[in-house]
Order: structure tokens, then C-alpha cells, then sequence
């Protein structure tokens, strides 16, 4: 007799666990898809940080997290007579095998951007009547302006090169600059979203993650931003006290720190 598969093993322990906090748990029997919503958005965030900041054991924990959501919105779902956690398996599996043709069917596809192309003409034969459709509204900007562009990609609508890209990005920046000096704020805002868009284009032809990017420069910025104020505060001083110049000693310090 085969052993049976841990992992199938846990996951049914999941989902035992959590039939029996949504039967006795007031806080459990308590919930709604509305309520977890926030939280669930707060836990990818949580996940996104830590992959961030390459923690494994913290990657872990919060998978188990966004896992426990997962299996929480099914069960909400099971009890509105809508679907079980049956349901949401097989749907992601039966669409997984129809966006890999060149897997499970006889498909042949000569790199990743193909299979990127085909997945998008795919959806297209399923109903879909916009390859931007699949692009939550409710994204932050960045991640937005980085979807759209890799969709738009998906079926040929993009630049040939990264060089294209760049004079791009100096086009709108000096469009930005008039706007500035005209001093129409409305179309500075708009130049400024140009701009921004250009760069995270530019970013993809980087292969650069513009989002990983930002927020890996934010966390430096308070590193060394902390630096500078635990090294005010060592001299029983604040920041405001301090001319730029004598921030900047600490400053630089902190830039040789990293």
C-alpha cells in the first residue's frame, strides 16, 4: 500500500481545522468575504515583504497566511451554495491545462514570450473582449502600469527595443519640463503619469521589477535615514537642530554602511 501524500495530508488538516474554527469560533463564524478582503490584502503585503527581504522562514509563514484565506473564502463560498473548495481546484486546474497547449496538447512553442502570446490569444477565445480585462482596477499604479504593459506585449503591441524606450522616457521628461515652466499644474500632473508610465516600460526592457525596485530604494532611504537620527540623537540633538551639512556627514556614513 502506497503511503499517502504529505502534502495532501496537510492540506486535508486545513481543512479540517478550518470547518471546525467556522463552527465554533466566534470570530471565525463571524467573517464574510467583505470582512477578510482587507485582511487579505494586508497578508500579500506581508508575503511581498518578506520575499523582499529573502526570508524563507517568513515566506513560509505567510503563505500559510494567504493559504488559510484561500480555504476560508472557499468555505464561505461552499456555504452559499456557490462552490466548495472542490470547485476551486478543478477550476484552476482545467484552465491551467487550456493555457498550456504546448503541454498538454500538441502545441509547439519556441520560448517564454510565445507561451506569453499564446496565453493571451487564449483568453481572447474564451470570451474575454480585452486583453487589459484581466488587470484588476483596484491594483496600486505601478503594479497596474506594469500589467497592462506585459498584456499589451502579450499580443505584439510594443517597442522593438530597449534604445526606443529610453528616447521615450527623454521625450516625456522633456515634455515634462515645458509644462513646468508654463506652470499648468493640471498638465504637469499628466506629463508627470507619462513619464512615470515610460520608465516602467523602460524597466521592463531592463527586466527590472520597478515595484521590487522602489521599494528596495525605500527601505534604504530609512536605513540610512535611521542612521542619521540615531546619530543625532547620540549627540543629544534632533534633526531640526541640524544644518543639511552636518546631516549630510551622517548621511554619507550611512551610504558606506550598506
Amino acid at each position: 500500500m502506497k503511503n499517502p501524500d504529505p502534502r495532501l495530508e496537510a492540506f486535508g488538516r486545513l481543512l479540517q481545522i478550518m470547518d471546525e474554527l467556522r463552527a465554533q469560533c466566534p470570530w471565525d463564524m463571524k467573517q464574510t468575504m467583505e470582512t477578510l478582503r482587507p485582511l487579505t490584502i494586508e497578508e500579500m503585503y506581508e508575503l511581498a515583504d518578506a520575499i523582499l527581504k529573502s526570508d524563507m522562514e517568513e515566506v513560509k509563514k505567510e503563505l500559510g497566511d494567504v493559504m488559510l484565506h484561500l480555504v476560508f473564502y472557499a468555505k464561505i463560498g461552499s456555504e452559499k451554495g456557490a462552490f466548495d473548495i472542490t470547485d476551486v481546484l478543478n477550476a484552476i486546474c482545467e484552465k491551467l491545462i487550456s493555457r498550456h497547449p504546448h503541454i498538454y496538447g500538441d502545441v509547439k512553442v519556441s520560448g517564454e514570450e510565445e507561451v506569453k502570446q499564446n496565453w493571451e490569444k487564449l483568453k481572447l477565445r474564451e470570451g474575454k473582449k480585452s486583453v487589459l480585462e484581466g488587470v484588476p482596477n483596484s491594483l496600486p499604479a505601478m503594479v497596474k502600469a506594469t500589467r497592462i504593459q506585459e498584456k499589451a506585449r502579450g499580443v505584439g503591441f510594443d517597442w522593438d527595443n530597449q534604445e526606443q524606450v529610453f528616447e521615450k522616457v527623454q521625450e516625456e521628461l522633456q515634455e515634462l519640463q515645458t509644462e513646468v515652466k508654463a506652470g499648468d499644474q493640471a498638465k504637469v500632473e499628466g506629463e508627470f503619469g507619462d513619464l512615470l508610465f515610460s520608465m516602467i516600460n523602460y524597466a521592463r526592457f531592463l527586466e527590472v521589477n520597478p515595484e521590487n525596485a522602489l521599494e528596495r530604494t525605500n527601505q534604504k532611504f530609512i536605513q540610512r535615514f535611521q542612521y542619521l537620527e540615531s546619530k543625532a540623537a547620540g549627540q543629544g540633538r534632533s534633526l531640526a537642530e541640524m544644518s543639511l551639512t552636518e546631516m549630510d556627514v551622517f548621511w554619507n556614513e550611512a551610504k558606506k554602511q550598506a
